[in-house]
């Protein structure tokens, strides 16, 4: 609790706390005061004809486990954090641990790694203690966007084929879950004019994968096409560099057909891979992405 983005929460934490602390000092003082009343000292409720409540004290018990409870309570808020920022004595933290915990983790798999981080993907992909590990790192960091089976979803691309997205090879895929990466497709309505000119254009890049489309529509779009082959290219098959996807191999990131290729145009798109670097270790991401390359590739690889 000590790492709060705002001091005013920190506050309002730590006075929660303090507040309910207090409160229950003052009740224990309060019922510490009051004694057994040698007359009748019921409350006037009664039940069932007999069953009468008092208006007795607590038992001394009952109250000396109340006071060793405020007790530990103190003494935790004093080693611990618990009230707002105050990070306590001990100086602990979620946060903390964590990385405690990730370190002896490091240390103790660091041999291991230690003899894959020099082989290359194509090695490393025979080797099936690297890619047991690789498949677990996979699990664990991956497979939330692209599915556990690597095949991806509507928005997050297939790792087992061999569309790629501003590159390939073992290399490329290191690079990126080291720095992550950004794709963006800019909104081009206005510069192609009127809706239907957008309509047509759509269904000229549809008619480039072979996709249902309107044949007329189509070849009224081909000369707008001109804008979109910037990025592309003419003949639609795109360009790596810019990370540009291949419009003819019927691979459709964002959903396919006529209204989902107009929404991009109109829309535009932004797509983000989030980097691993700091999360995982170089040597993490060296297997890691041995394992991914592997997945892609269409000549089995034989593991040994």
């Amino acid at each position: 609790m000590s790492d709060f983005v705002d001091i005013g929460w920190a506050w309002y934490a730590g006075g929660i706390t303090a507040a309910g602390l207090l409160f229950c000092v003052f009740i224990l003082l309060v019922a510490s005061k009051r004694k057994v009343m040698a007359n009748d000292n019921t409350t006037g409720h009664v039940w069932d004809e007999d069953l009468r409540e008092l208006n007795n004290p607590l038992p001394r018990w009952w109250m000396w486990l109340f006071v060793i409870t405020l007790f530990f309570a103190a003494v935790y808020l004093a080693l611990y954090p618990g009230l707002g920022a105050v990070p306590g004595s001990f100086k602990w933290s979620s946060t903390g641990q964590w990385q405690t915990e990730q370190d002896k983790a490091h240390a103790t798999m660091a041999p291991v790694y230690a003899k894959f981080s020099a082989m290359p993907a194509a090695e490393l992909a025979k080797n099936a203690q690297a890619m047991g590990i690789g498949e677990r790192l996979f699990i664990n960091n991956c497979a939330q966007c692209h599915g556990s089976d690597a095949h991806g979803s509507k928005g997050f691309p297939n790792l087992t084929d061999s569309d790629w997205l501003g590159g390939n090879g073992a290399a490329y895929i290191e690079k990126t879950v080291t720095a992550g990466r950004i794709g963006m497709m800019p909104p081009m309505a206005a510069a192609l004019g009127s809706a239907d000119d957008v309509k047509n254009v759509a269904n000229y890049v549809l008619s480039l994968a072979g996709s249902a489309h309107n044949g007329l529509a189509a070849q009224l779009g081909k000369p707008k096409f001109v804008v979109c082959a910037a990025c592309h290219g003419a003949d639609g098959r795109g360009n790596q560099a810019l990370g540009a996807p291949n419009l003819t191999d019927k691979v459709w990131l964002h959903g396919w057909g006529e209204a989902a290729v107009i929404a991009m145009v109109n829309q535009g798109k932004t797509n983000v891979m989030p980097k691993f670097e700091g999360r995982l270790s170089a040597e993490q991401i060296h297997v890691l992405a041995a394992y991914v390359w592997s997945l892609s590739q269409v000549t089995a690889v034989a593991v040994q």
